[in-house]
């Protein structure tokens, strides 16, 4: 990890009607950090992530910048969700975001199409350029497909593979988009102990090979007091403590958040 940001968020709050779901929210996470967000469930963790990667609009008044890996920092809250992804923010979903119908390698091969910029018609008519291209992705999809050990089901039907193994295939997807921000959101959720194992092994994997920052929403506290740098804690959309682990779990504020207060 260093000290260079790669996300900046000032002053975000995202409101429905009458409900606040984040209520002034700030935060940084610094290149080749694994940054956690936990918190009660309706805490406003997901908002976040939407909010961020531009599926939410924040009121006004907030800030939002990402540096990419050309090291200028952009404000996201000018672009729209796939322009977004572009620059290099990707994103997995609480419920699987996977083409079920579809086989794995077909799935990181969606996830590396928005690099492509051949036109339609080399497509249409399988030229030169076109094969090139897709040989090329072909190449990236199969690194990833080696990476998450997935070459036993490579042209497997995503359908019929185990839960846990369809969220690896989520997690290669948006890898294959090239994200210099992986924003995971409870990546580990329905996984028994081994696959959550094998999970955080991988997202270890990934920073160290793609020099990644990562940016996790998880329940498992076990999970995130063991792997996260920094943690922010997140209650009524509202921020209750950043630290680190051993400073997250002696705050009295977090425990009543989880364990409830004693009256």
């Amino acid at each position: 990890m260093t000290n260079e940001t790669v996300l900046q968020v000032n002053d975000l709050t995202v409101q429905f009607g009458g409900v606040v779901a984040c209520d002034n929210l700030s935060l940084e996470v610094h290149q080749g950090e694994l940054f956690a967000l936990i918190g009660p469930n309706g805490a406003g963790k997901t908002t976040l992530v939407n909010a961020v990667t531009g599926i939410y609009e924040p009121k006004p008044g907030a800030s939002v910048k990402f540096r990419g890996r050309n090291g200028e920092m952009t404000d996201l809250l000018a672009y729209r969700p796939h322009q977004i992804a572009r620059m290099g923010v990707a994103r997995t979903f609480q419920n699987l975001g996977v083409f079920d119908a579809q086989t794995v390698l077909d799935n990181m091969m969606l996830g590396r199409f928005m690099h492509e910029k051949t036109n339609i018609f080399h497509y249409g008519l399988f030229s030169s350029v076109a094969v090139k291209k897709e040989l090329a992705a072909r190449k990236v999809c199969q690194s990833i497909v080696e990476l998450l050990d997935l070459q036993d089901v490579r042209d497997e039907l995503v359908s019929e593979l185990p839960y846990g193994v369809q969220k690896r295939v989520e997690l290669g997807r948006v890898l294959a988009m090239e994200p210099h921000l992986l924003m995971l959101d409870e990546p580990m959720a329905g996984m028994n102990a081994e696959e959550k194992q094998e999970m955080v092994r991988y997202v270890y994997r990934i920073m160290d090979e793609f020099k990644t920052s990562v940016f996790m929403i998880e329940h498992d506290m076990g999970i995130i007091m063991a792997i996260a740098e920094r943690i922010m804690v997140l209650e009524f959309g509202r921020e209750i403590a950043t630290g680190v682990a051993e400073d997250i779990q002696n705050n009295p504020a977090v425990i009543d958040a989880y364990l409830g207060a004693e009256h």
